[in-house]
């Protein structure tokens, strides 16, 4: 692991990222957080809204590869910042050059991925992270559109989270004001969730449910239910996508 990160931070935007990173003593920061929960969630599908340079989809890939048990991440990144994103053969190289092979790239935003098959296709998502465009409202359809696919012993992270600040990450002309601890402030008025903030840094706040809801039992019908499970999985899916299409702010940039 020493030697990976090495590598990783041989790249000076792996390191200034908001994530308090220290080269020194080859320290990931909140990186290890990352790991480590992948690596206890075991979780066979993890979402990444946004990255500058991959360094969360790197980390959580690694942890999944570590995991042994075949877990990808969704990394989910329409390249609005440069054209770092953009061709797919040269983001693929990216990744394998730190070993990891495990990323799935969409090269979109949230609002175009949830009217996608690869959304429909979701069954249960054990991590979220979200650090995508930094408004309040975007974070809220980033966090909405994943929080009903959560696993029961999952978590949605959100970056950037407890400070209320300037951003020219887009060009002084397409500066905004990141807001996304104004959603997280409704979070945490929701006695059905767990909300914790790490403020190192950039700062991220850690959701997750509270409370989990009991299937029912003994009734006759439910096994005609269970046996159109992935039917009504789907229908479900199409129709959180219409509604999120409808409620949904798009990006700025």
């Amino acid at each position: 692991m020493e030697k990976w990160i090495e590598r990783l931070f041989e790249h000076p935007e792996l390191v200034d990222q908001g994530h308090a990173q220290r080269t020194e003593d080859s320290n990931l920061g909140l990186g290890w957080l990352y790991y480590s929960l992948a690596r206890v969630i075991r979780a066979k599908t993890v979402v990444v809204i946004g990255s500058h340079r991959g360094f969360v989809p790197l980390i959580l890939g690694k942890a999944l590869a570590d995991n042994s048990e075949g877990g990808q991440v969704l990394f989910i990144d329409p390249s609005f910042v440069d054209d770092f994103w953009k061709d797919p053969q040269t983001v693929r190289d990216y990744f394998a050059s730190f070993g990891v092979t495990n990323v799935r790239h969409f090269p979109m935003t949230t609002q175009q991925f949830v009217e996608s098959e690869a959304y429909l296709a979701l069954d249960k998502v054990g991590i979220v992270f979200v650090d995508g465009y930094h408004s309040e409202q975007q974070a809220r359809f980033d966090y909405e559109a994943f929080e009903g696919l959560l696993e029961r012993t999952g978590v949605i992270l959100l970056h950037d989270s407890v400070w209320v600040e300037r951003s020219e990450i887009y060009g002084p002309d397409r500066a905004y004001k990141i807001r996304v601890k104004y959603f997280i402030d409704e979070l945490k008025d929701d006695r059905s969730l767990q909300v914790f903030d790490l403020p190192f840094d950039s700062g991220v706040t850690l959701v997750r449910k509270a409370k989990r809801v009991q299937p029912l039992r003994g009734w006759p019908f439910l096994p005609r239910l269970i046996q159109g499970r992935r039917f009504l999985r789907r229908m479900i899916r199409r129709a959180r996508a219409s509604i999120l299409r409808l409620m949904g702010t798009r990006l700025a940039p």
